[in-house]
């Protein structure tokens, strides 16, 4: 059973589908019922308060969550109670998502490289860590959630966090974390048997527009995986392997990501260089921004593509068994590209319902966002993200090329998507 909606809830209830499961959701948001319901059985929340009779009654025997929200639930305990296996970490084991100074404090205790960070509970504390330590920070939420009060501001001068300071929520506090760039990457491995299992280097587009330009979205516009269970260009031997002991001494098994910048000072911008005070000890190190404890609406569903039996592995990480991966021979990359709806990514802005148009078959995975059915039968457009396309391949180059020939099918009046995924960000390292 998957508790999600949309394109997490359709791509990842399909894979393990077509890999032989039996998958159902449970609809944990006002949003998105339509894409799933093509997969299985779908419940909403508003008729079943808690999916755990569901669980019981239809003997599920793993339940993969969209959100770490779930924990927060009243239904939660009884969900750890029922038998059904979970798709990822509980308990103690969460903090390293939830809370981004445990992270940080994490970080520290096991010698991984993380940027200089500070919690303020307001706005008067906040300007005097920015007082006393004069320069750019990126701007989040203590408590990392979908429904936190501050999303990720990235501020690129001192000036930037200045100004960012006096108009956010402090409803949670403030966590400033230094900015130490652009040149990112991420990894996700899987933690299980008290071991751990290199799956993907991934990249993900944060930012709405082409040349990673305007803000970075509530959920990335694209992003890029390419087969690593060697670890490749070393991110998890760097900042997932130290933390092991820590994984067994709280049980810890289910998907771990780590996303993280390079720093080496070569990626800022002119203006903002006399701003940037990394110094020599950080230069050319990788430094963890945040790890996260899913699977992923992006990375996710191209990792069960790739994988040979990923009903197996899913079922089994959430026992905390041993694991043997296998991959699909020749699905060496992946590429995801999301076409965005009118207003995106400024949420506050809504347009009306408007017609969906698919020009030809698609030859890739295609999978719907916001999208219903209108009483005509035909798809509609009912939000900010329509659709994620997703493509694999031997080579990136065909990932990419076969992801934007099937996007450009689709058209949506006002939508739009990046179509510059692969140009920047990628192989890891670069900016």
């Amino acid at each position: 059973m998957v508790l999600g909606v949309g394109s997490f809830a359709h791509s990842i209830g399909t894979a393990l589908t077509d890999a032989g499961a039996n998958v159902s959701t449970y609809l944990t948001r006002n949003y998105g019922h339509f894409p799933p319901s093509l997969v299985g059985p779908i419940f909403l929340n508003s008729a079943f308060p808690s999916p755990v009779p569901l669980i019981r009654e239809k003997k599920i025997d793993v339940v993969i969550p969209q959100s770490i929200d779930w924990a927060m639930q009243p239904w939660a305990e009884d969900l750890i109670q029922s038998g059904a296996g979970i798709f990822g970490p509980t308990g103690e084991a969460m903090r390293i998502e939830r809370e981004r100074d445990f992270a940080r404090e994490l970080c520290a205790k096991f010698k991984i490289p993380f940027p200089k960070s500070f919690v303020a509970s307001n706005r008067i504390e906040a300007e005097k860590i920015l007082a006393a330590h004069s320069q750019p920070f990126v701007i989040k939420n203590p408590l990392c959630s979908p429904t936190s009060p501050i999303h990720t501001i990235l501020c690129e001068t001192v000036a930037d966090t200045r100004a960012w300071l006096r108009q956010v929520n402090y409803a949670e506090g403030v966590f400033l974390q230094e900015y130490l760039g652009r040149t990112e990457a991420g990894h996700i491995a899987l933690v299980s048997g008290g071991e751990i299992h290199s799956l993907v280097t991934n990249q993900e587009y944060k930012y709405a527009h082409n040349g990673n330009l305007g803000i970075v979205a509530g959920a990335p516009l694209g992003g890029i995986v390419e087969r690593d269970e060697n670890d490749k260009y070393g991110l998890a031997r760097e900042l997932i392997h130290p933390l092991l002991p820590w994984f067994r001494k709280v049980n810890y098994h289910g998907p771990i990501q780590v996303t993280a910048i390079k720093c080496d000072g070569r990626d800022a911008l002119p203006r903002v260089q006399a701003d940037r005070q990394v110094g020599p000890t950080k230069q050319g190190k990788w430094h963890v921004i945040e790890y996260n404890i899913r699977i992923g609406v992006t990375s996710g569903p191209m990792i069960l593509r790739m994988l040979k039996n990923p009903t197996e592995i899913v079922l089994r990480t959430a026992r905390n068994e041993n694991l043997k991966l296998e991959f699909n021979d020749k699905l060496n990359f992946g590429c995801s590209l999301t076409l965005a709806g009118y207003g995106y990514p400024f949420t506050q802005v809504r347009g009306p319902q408007l017609p969906l148009e698919v020009a030809g078959k698609f030859d890739c995975d295609v999978w719907w966002n916001e999208v219903a059915r209108g009483a005509d039968g035909q798809l509609i457009a009912t939000g900010h993200r329509i659709a994620d396309v997703i493509a694999l391949a031997p080579k990136l180059d065909a990932a990419i090329a076969k992801a934007y020939v099937n996007i450009r099918k689709i058209r949506v009046v006002g939508s739009y998507f990046r179509t510059d995924v692969g140009q920047s960000l990628w192989p890891p390292g670069n900016v």
